[in-house]
């Protein structure tokens, strides 16, 4: 096989003298060839088809920019072509002139205008200059300061205390107290499962207001965590009212119906939790 004819030569030629040849190829396909069809077209490596398109676009690139130079010389030039337009004075000419034919020409008068010229208005230096800002300026919004929420710590620290005392008190009186959560296993594993009823109904109460009140959930879990939320604050007044009657009464022992509620409040909190968990996550 036989390597093309290029330039009147068959032998391999340097980058300079394949150039010309590579001009004719880029204006007959009215694009820029790819590497491969330089290589195969002149039957050249890879490091001079590369080194020749680099060329080739070197040379578009610069001629680009010489035809977009030369548009814009031809249109400043149109635009000094352009006639330049003169205002005229639209108010009528109040020339008087002689209607006697016997009279030599005289120059035409004009009566003066009675109507004094209005004063000149003052501008303020800030309104003759003004200042344009460049399109790529980026203009942050000002940062307003947060409101400070530690002052809620200092609300919720006695409250917090409150109701707990309060729940555990109730949770005393109406049958919860210590239990072996590993009986057989370890004897050592004993809690109180007062505590059970501050941690599960205040902290159901303060996370559903939080959901709710955060406005990134799908409306139905909003809605839920609206009511649960106001049902469940509204169970711990009322379970702190009971036990304050209790203890101001001198009852040792809950009555059984309030006993009954007390002991179910667990369960429920379990319940709203996972329905509430399971709504947040019904989009995803």
């Amino acid at each position: 096989m036989t390597a093309p004819t290029i330039n009147g030569t068959r032998y391999p030629q340097p980058v300079d003298e394949l150039l010309p040849a590579a001009r004719k190829l880029a204006h007959e396909l009215d694009a820029l060839p790819s590497r491969n069809r330089l290589m195969k077209r002149f039957r050249i490596g890879s490091e001079k088809a590369n080194d020749l398109l680099a060329r080739l676009r070197e040379e578009r690139a610069r001629q680009d920019r010489s035809d977009s130079l030369h548009a814009a010389m031809v249109l400043r030039g149109s635009l000094a072509d352009r006639p330049v337009l003169v205002p005229v004075d639209p108010t009528p000419d109040t020339t008087t002139t002689d209607t006697n034919p016997d009279t030599p020409d005289r120059p035409e008068q004009t009566a003066p205008d009675p109507t004094p010229a209005p004063p000149p208005v003052a501008v303020s230096p800030a309104e003759q200059v003004s200042t344009v800002e460049s399109p790529g300026t980026k203009i942050r919004p000002a940062r307003s300061r947060r409101a400070v929420v530690w002052p809620v710590i200092l609300l919720a620290l006695p409250a917090f205390v409150a109701i707990w005392g309060g729940w555990v008190g109730l949770g005393k009186l109406t049958g919860f107290g210590k239990v072996n959560l590993l009986p057989g296993i370890g004897s050592g594993w004993v809690i109180d499962t007062a505590i059970t009823l501050p941690i599960g109904v205040e902290t159901y109460g303060a996370f559903a207001l939080y959901v709710w009140l955060s406005g990134r959930v799908p409306a139905r879990a909003a809605r839920f965590a609206k009511w649960s939320a106001l049902g469940s604050l509204a169970i711990g007044a009322l379970g702190q009212v009971a036990y304050h009657l209790l203890i101001a009464a001198g009852v040792t022992s809950a009555p059984w119906w309030i006993t009954t509620l007390v002991a179910c409040l667990p369960v429920a909190v379990l319940g709203m939790g996972a329905a509430l968990a399971h709504l947040m996550h019904a989009n995803d």
